[in-house]
């Protein structure tokens, strides 16, 4: 009899928790997210060879993994940005230049582990979606 609650029980916590190693949807709104998805668009922005900076705008995915810390699956629409990668100016607003104007969509994962301070962009693969001109 025991056996068959312990089995049952094991199955409604694997039901009811992530499995470590699976991927999980979560919150585009969780802080964690948020984190994961500025420190990619700052890398984007860094290693790219564009004049202008780009901004999120829309997150169409956004998953979770839990490895030797945690990975960040994030799937994003980026548009380019009326700001130049060397400006200061905090207020960006979406290009409508239409010689200036490109739209992406980018695949980013994010490797966190928070004990040991230790960020990285582990995938970043992002496809123009349109470009006028």
């Amino acid at each position: 009899m025991w056996k068959i609650v312990l089995a049952l029980l094991a199955a409604v916590y694997a039901v009811a928790y992530a499995i470590p190693g699976g991927i999980s949807d979560i919150d585009s709104n969780d802080e964690s997210v948020q984190m994961a998805l500025n420190f990619s668009v700052a890398q984007h922005n860094n290693n790219n060879n564009a004049t202008y900076l780009h901004k999120v705008t829309q997150l169409i995915k956004a998953q979770y993994q839990v490895v030797s810390g945690m990975l960040y699956h994030l799937t994003v629409n980026l548009a380019s940005t009326t700001c130049k990668k060397d400006s200061i100016n905090e207020k960006c607003d979406i290009q409508t230049a239409p010689e200036l104007a490109q739209t992406f969509q980018c695949n980013f994962t994010v490797w966190h582990q928070a004990w040991m301070n230790n960020t990285q962009l582990t995938k970043h693969e992002c496809l123009e979606t349109s470009k006028s001109a």
